[in-house]
């Protein structure tokens, strides 16, 4: 059972790290302007450390703030529109398939529906009791954010027909598009009513329940399809490039004057709908760093034992079949979803074990292993 308040930072109650603090941005479907990136790269230049720092919900983080900047930063955002609501600025924790409604491979464009669930969310009072970890998931069919397994979540089954997802399983509730949001809404609403202590779908003891008849379940992917590397062809005649920021710590200088941004919850970005192809500097393509991604470590958090981005950035031309993630303490705050390669920090060094409760080949875990002690050889 959770005991204390829930502690997730946002933009306004920022959380205190070792090297300044920490705030974090809520970005509905991962998807942001130019314009608005460059208010993100000013007060990340101005009042952090010049980076924007990527989370595994496709939103951004500013670090190293002096005491009481957030007052200037929140002054920044609401003036960009980064900021609608005070009150609900945590919990528009909302992940949306990255290419909806431009490469075709979706059964429906589910960007509206992002705009009408983020608007839905803050404007019901009730809702900004939501758990700050509340994670909702529109999914236009492709299976990539579905894999999140958020509390609350669309999967769509065909043009006019979506699937209610609770705790990343069908709840074999059926509903339109033009009636989906006020499905979510209803259901985020009902776990207010019967949670205790509870901050996630998941954890409530008896499920959720909700009324209407029920479908047979369907299978919902387990492990995301991800959006692919380089060059993306859409369906409109215009290209999107796409690549990782390695462990997730963006230099947004490189990127001014694009027209949109879309985060994704693999700590990469997608620059859609452009005309020609040119050079993005800080993003990558390798498969070396597909699929690694670490928490901040040292210097940044106080509970870190160790530098687990230098360890993870040494270590990544030898990973296993399994996405990686590295940790520096017991916490492993950031880490993926779905079943992954947990590299856990400990006062005799690293475990590497696995990640979640699936089953994994011995090579996924072994090839870790081994580009672990030989990270450590190196020192």
């Amino acid at each position: 059972m959770r005991s204390g308040a829930d502690g997730c930072p946002g933009a306004l109650r920022v959380h205190a790290a070792a090297d300044g603090g920490l705030a974090r941005v809520r970005l509905p479907g991962g998807a942001v302007s130019g314009a608005r990136l460059a208010v993100l790269a000013d007060a990340a230049a101005d009042l952090g450390d010049g980076f924007l720092e990527l989370t595994s919900r496709a939103n951004v983080q500013i670090r190293g703030l002096a005491d009481g900047a957030e007052r200037d930063l929140a002054a920044r955002l609401r003036a960009a529109g980064l900021l609608p609501s005070a009150t609900h600025e945590r919990v528009r924790n909302i992940a949306a398939s990255v290419l909806t409604g431009r490469d075709g491979a979706g059964l429906l464009d589910v960007r509206p529906l992002v705009a009408e669930l983020d608007a839905g969310l803050c404007a019901d009072p009730a809702l900004a009791e939501l758990s700050g970890r509340f994670l909702f998931t529109l999914d236009d069919g492709r299976g990539d954010v579905v894999a999140m397994r958020g509390d609350v979540g669309l999967y769509a089954l065909g043009p006019d027909r979506l699937a209610l997802v609770l705790a990343g399983a069908d709840s074999g509730l059926r509903v339109r598009p033009e009636d989906a949001v006020g499905l979510v809404l209803d259901a985020a609403r009902a776990f207010l009513r019967v949670r205790t202590q509870e901050w996630r779908v998941a954890e409530l003891p008896g499920g959720l329940p909700l009324p209407g008849g029920r479908e047979e379940p369907v299978p919902v992917p387990a492990v995301p399809r991800r959006t692919p590397l380089g060059e993306i062809p859409q369906r409109d005649g215009r290209r999107a490039f796409s690549g990782l920021v390695p462990l997730g710590r963006l230099d947004p200088a490189p990127l001014r004057g694009v027209e949109e941004i879309i985060v994704t919850p693999w700590r990469g970005v997608v620059l859609p709908d452009l005309p020609d192809m040119p050079d993005f500097p800080g993003l990558v393509t390798a498969p070396e760093w597909e699929g690694l991604t670490s928490c901040a470590g040292r210097p940044g958090c106080a509970r870190s034992l160790t530098d687990v981005r230098a360890d993870a950035a040494r270590a990544r031309r030898a990973q296993g079949g399994l996405p990686v993630h590295w940790s520096g303490c017991e916490r492993q705050c950031g880490r993926p979803a779905d079943r992954h390669v947990a590299v856990v920090a400990g006062p005799g060094g690293y475990e590497v074990r696995l990640g979640d409760a699936v089953r994994a080949r011995p090579e996924d875990l072994a090839a870790t292993a081994a580009a672990v002690a030989a990270t450590r050889r190196s020192e």
